[in-house]
């Protein structure tokens, strides 16, 4: 039963003469304090005050009333006079709330509104649903988008909301970009402007957010790392930026020549995607983390080395590009990293995109390092991590306290990277 009767059950309102009782800029509160209370759907009875009145204030509710309001600083009239008074006069048959409604427009229920802004906000996130079951693996991301308040502060409505995360699926439903595109070049493909995914822009938030579910690509912040997780879904900022060291790769008449002379060779992502390199399915790929391994290699054995990636800290496009491609065509990829927290984070990220075997980067390697190491050697710092390719080893590196870096261990690494007439029996 509604609190407050509609217009047409008691007989029309007077307007005229309900403009002139309660239409003057005066009553200005009083009538503020009655839509409150309809929308709140609360009784119109009681009290309401006004803190510090002003002389016409007081001589507009002395009119409405017929009498004087109570005295005292404040100024009090009750809900129950007012109604009366436009009951009696049959100005409003019907009372207080349908005057009210007459004099200034329909009032909606705030719980009737909040009731429709919740399923207008439902109806916005419906493009994750289409999205979710076109793509599954973005089910949980799309389930915490939902959650966390992302879009809402984004987007602040319904409207906006629907039109941003539309444009986030169809985004999303194209990724990854095979071969790989521009990013300006897609934005305008999927979203109609090349500068929807540039940097700050909602599109840009969501879509990225959503790319590292899809590819794995790890946390981070700045320019850099938002170039490399764009194109870790094949989107490319700019092909040049991206690059990857390497010795003795071929494929290229350029590659080809460098690995005769046993120079390094720095390859762009621009490269890698125009021209992606080939070599002999059986042929192994050694990786590591600092370039020093790679410039000792290629000083110690020139073009009978065989083929080695640096990556200089975490993977890049171009890194992860390269490795990819060179696993998609059957060789196998040995790694090693320092042993420290950074390095299982990086060596970690690196298996979550391309499998590789580990190159004396195993417990047993850590601890034969650790227990000859100088009493000098660093310490063990930063926040613990995992070792997915071997469980024992995070366990191991905390209990000993000690990094390893690859430069400590680089004898041995050489000694495997050796032309094979070359190692000792």
């Amino acid at each position: 039963m509604d609190v407050n009767p509609a217009p047409e059950h008691d007989g029309p309102v007077d307007r005229d003469r309900l403009g002139r009782l309660l239409g003057a800029p005066e009553l200005g509160w009083l009538i503020e304090r009655v839509r409150r209370r309809m929308e709140r759907e609360e009784p119109l009875t009681g009290p309401v005050s006004l803190p510090v009145p002003t002389d016409a204030q007081r001589a507009a509710a002395e009119r409405l009333l017929g009498r004087p309001p109570r005295a005292g600083r404040s100024l009090t009239v009750r809900l129950e006079a007012v109604d009366a008074v436009l009951r009696r006069s049959a100005i409003s048959p019907a009372g207080l709330a349908v005057a009210v409604t007459a004099l200034t427009g329909p009032i909606a229920p705030l719980s009737k509104a909040r009731e429709q802004e919740a399923h207008a906000w439902r109806d916005a996130y419906a493009p994750l649903d289409t999205l979710s079951r076109q793509r599954p693996e973005l089910t949980d991301w799309a389930a915490q988008l939902r959650k966390d308040g992302l879009v809402r502060r984004l987007a602040r409505t319904p409207d906006a909301a629907r039109t941003l995360l539309a444009g986030t699926a169809q985004a999303l439903g194209a990724l990854p970009s095979h071969p790989p595109t521009l990013l300006p070049v897609f934005a305008s493909r999927a979203l109609g402007s090349t500068h929807a995914l540039d940097d700050g822009t909602p599109h840009a938030t969501l879509v990225l957010s959503g790319i590292r579910t899809l590819t794995g690509f790890p946390d981070g912040t700045g320019t850099e790392w938002r170039r490399e997780a764009w194109a870790s879904a094949g989107l490319l900022k700019d092909a040049l930026s991206s690059t990857v060291l390497t010795l003795n790769l071929r494929g290229t008449p350029a590659l080809d020549h460098l690995a005769r002379e046993g120079e390094p060779a720095v390859l762009t992502l621009r490269q890698l995607t125009l021209s992606p390199l080939r070599t002999a399915p059986a042929t192994p790929v050694y990786v590591c983390e600092n370039p020093a391994v790679l410039a000792t290699a290629a000083d110690a054995y020139g073009s009978a080395c065989p083929p080695l990636v640096c990556l200089q800290g975490q993977p890049s496009a171009a890194a992860l590009t390269l490795l990819s491609q060179l696993h998609d065509q059957g060789s196998a990829i040995w790694y090693h990293g320092d042993f420290d927290w950074g390095g299982l984070r990086i060596a970690t990220t690196l298996l979550e995109r391309v499998p590789w075997r580990p190159w004396r980067y195993t417990t047993a390697h850590y601890l034969a390092a650790a227990t000859t190491a100088p009493q000098a050697a660093p310490p063990l710092t930063g926040t613990p991590t995992i070792a997915p390719w071997d469980p024992d080893l995070a366990p191991v590196l905390a209990a000993h306290g000690v990094r390893v870096e690859e430069e400590t261990v680089l004898v041995d690494l050489l000694a495997d990277l050796a032309p094979p007439d070359t190692r000792q029996k």
